[in-house]
């Protein structure tokens, strides 16, 4: 079931976009776990990936996180972010999926979401703009409707915001302010 679309039809289906899904390990970061001598865990996320969600959010584009481990440094990143919408702790993501668009009140169609492993072919399923990383699991790379130029954590989420404010009509307007 190869999902091969044109790049007229990916920017078709960004231009649906109104709530954009992150997946955290290997989208938000690059995959790997840190973990300090007391056993907590640390991760590192992208300043370009960041400013990238502020700027959706602005456009009035909605964000959320659906990750399937539980970490307060998440939490604090998605407040940093204005990232309104956080599940976590969620390793059947239907759940989540199923939460936000109960408190949104989209349709799955309405939504993209990228993610990078078999843990999150379920959306993939569902969601009208399923996007992955180059180094995504080959079974969500054959699912998706877009993989980035870009990986996980370095450029990949950045990449996805500016295709859809593009798409949209709205990237002109979200970078007039660093123009003035």
């Amino acid at each position: 079931m190869s999902v091969q679309l044109t790049p007229l039809e990916h920017m078709q289906r960004a231009a649906r976009v109104k709530v954009m899904i992150f997946d955290v390990d290997g989208i938000l970061t690059d995959g790997s776990l840190t973990y300090g001598p007391e056993g907590e865990v640390t991760k590192t996320f992208n300043v370009l990936d960041g400013l990238g969600i502020q700027l959706l959010n602005k456009t009035g584009v909605q964000t959320a996180i659906i990750s399937a481990r539980k970490s307060p440094i998440v939490v604090k990143r998605a407040g940093d972010l204005g990232i309104s919408h956080v599940y976590q702790g969620i390793h059947d993501k239907r759940i989540g999926f199923g939460e936000l668009l109960a408190a949104t009140g989209f349709t799955a169609e309405d939504c993209g979401y990228i993610g990078d492993d078999v843990i999150d072919l379920p959306l993939f399923t569902r969601v009208g703009f399923a996007i992955t990383v180059p180094s995504g699991h080959p079974e969500v790379q054959y699912r998706a409707h877009y993989v980035t130029k870009n990986p996980g954590g370095r450029g990949a989420v950045r990449e996805v915001c500016d295709m859809i404010m593009r798409a949209q009509g709205t990237y002109e307007q979200a970078l007039a302010p660093y123009f003035a």
